[in-house]
């Protein structure tokens, strides 16, 4: 948590100010939102009924992967100490001292006392910030990211003075910070975040605006003029929606802007509901960051671990945990995010170490998928794989070096409720497609 007294010298701390990291995970993280009884809707869609084959299209390109994310809201108030865990959340001291090379400040709430009625649980529809302090509130995240860069050792790379802000959750009676603000009053706030920045030399870009949904996302934008848009250097959103909303229209909508999704989250122990709506957001939303929100949690299967309320102990890692693993160990920063053939294969290649991953889900049955990779202009192999079943006591990121490579291509059998990775070393670009990325 980053906390801090905006004027004088920022050195306090605040529960409301919040820190994410993305980078380079050993295995998967989280963020910030409402907090959720049941899963958000998921579909488990084969992308065929049978066996099929799947064409990987290096040519088609749908930008270069930042990092993977957590938020050091909640959990790590408790555990954020605890060198064990940061080892299973981040490369291998701090986040950043383990690999986190994107950190973004974040407000869920301005100062109590910048409040219209200094609750920082909201005041439903209304705007709660005073508009005598929208410079105030600006001015004090500014200071607290200078503050990190002069004196914390590390620079913040965005701040995001929003929160779900469209919202009509935030209300007195929460028990969660938030602050709701009408589409003209986050351009105000967005505007005003980005002058008091340069006052203070920080490159940080601003994020907007961390709608909990595409749709929500898609209106935000829509509501800004070109002057607020060109301040916001990266756009945020929440996946909330599940597999609904037009995560598609939005990539479109912010066409030249980076796209996070920087805040997942769903019960779903299992890790299903997170594959699919991994895989529509790689498909449809394009984003180049993926956030999950809590690391470790009481509940049975919000967290990637699950700990124990009254003694603090971790109890379990659940299945999501390694389902997270099979994307996040495998799809690292510089990747490309390639086209994988069909709507259940993610592809990502590093033309610097000839190596190409794909991961694949398979929901409602047993199935042998067939991967073309005609379109490279090498592909040598080996190949290994790694696989986690979705269902309990299935196999947990088992490694295997058993796949064949025959003439550009390969097959693999899965059972059903599966997900499996495939690194494929050796693996080369024609020369065409390497002008094309000299370009």
């Amino acid at each position: 948590l980053a906390q801090a007294h905006f004027q004088a010298q920022a050195r306090a701390v605040l529960t409301h100010i919040m820190l994410r990291l993305f980078l380079f995970l050993i295995v998967p993280f989280a963020l910030a939102g409402p907090r959720y009884s049941s899963s958000p809707p998921a579909v488990f869609l084969d992308a065929f009924d049978g066996d099929y084959n799947t064409t990987v299209s290096p040519g088609t390109k749908w930008g270069t992967w930042e990092g993977w994310g957590i938020s050091l809201c909640w959990w790590a108030n408790v555990f954020g100490e605890y060198d064990d865990l940061a080892d299973l959340a981040f490369s291998r001291n701090t986040a950043h001292a383990r690999g986190a090379n994107h950190l973004e400040l974040f407000s869920n709430s301005p100062m109590w006392w910048m409040l219209y009625n200094h609750n920082p649980s909201g005041r439903g529809l209304s705007d709660n910030l005073q508009s005598w302090n929208y410079g105030n509130h600006s001015l004090y995240l500014a200071t607290i990211a200078a503050r990190a860069q002069e004196h914390w050792g590390f620079e913040f790379t965005s701040v995001e003075p929003l929160n779900e802000p469209i919202a009509d959750w935030w209300k007195p009676e929460g028990t969660q910070e938030g602050c709701h603000f009408d589409h003209s009053t986050q351009a105000m706030i967005l505007n005003r975040l980005r002058s008091e920045m340069d006052k203070l030399d920080l490159d940080a870009v601003v994020s907007g605006s961390d709608e909990n949904t595409y749709d929500e996302g898609r209106a935000t934008w829509a509501s800004f003029d070109e002057t607020t848009k060109s301040n916001i250097g990266k756009v945020n959103v929440h996946g909330y929606q599940g597999a609904e909303g037009r995560r598609d229209l939005l990539y479109q909508d912010v066409a030249g802007k980076r796209l996070w999704n920087s805040e997942y989250g769903d019960g779903d122990g299992s890790g299903k509901s997170l594959a699919s709506n991994l895989n529509l957001d790689f498909r449809l939303l394009h984003n180049t960051a993926w956030c999950y929100w809590q690391f470790a949690d009481e509940s049975d299967g919000w967290g990637l671990l699950k700990f124990d309320s009254s003694s603090f102990k971790i109890q379990q890692a659940n299945t999501k945990y390694w389902v997270l693993a099979q994307y996040a160990r495998h799809i690292r920063p510089g990747m490309m995010i390639i086209d994988g053939g069909e709507s259940n294969t993610i592809a990502a290649y590093d033309p610097s170490e000839h190596l190409l991953v794909l991961v694949t889900t398979s929901y409602d049955s047993n199935k042998s998928v067939t991967y073309d990779l005609s379109q490279f202009g090498e592909v040598r192999g080996p190949i290994t794989q790694w696989t986690t079943n979705f269902a309990d006591g299935g196999e947990r990121y088992v490694e295997r070096k058993d796949v064949a490579l025959a003439d550009k291509a390969f097959a693999s059998t899965f059972t059903a409720d599966t997900v499996r990775t495939f690194e494929v070393q050796n693996v080369k670009l024609t020369s065409s497609m390497l002008v094309e990325l000299v370009v």
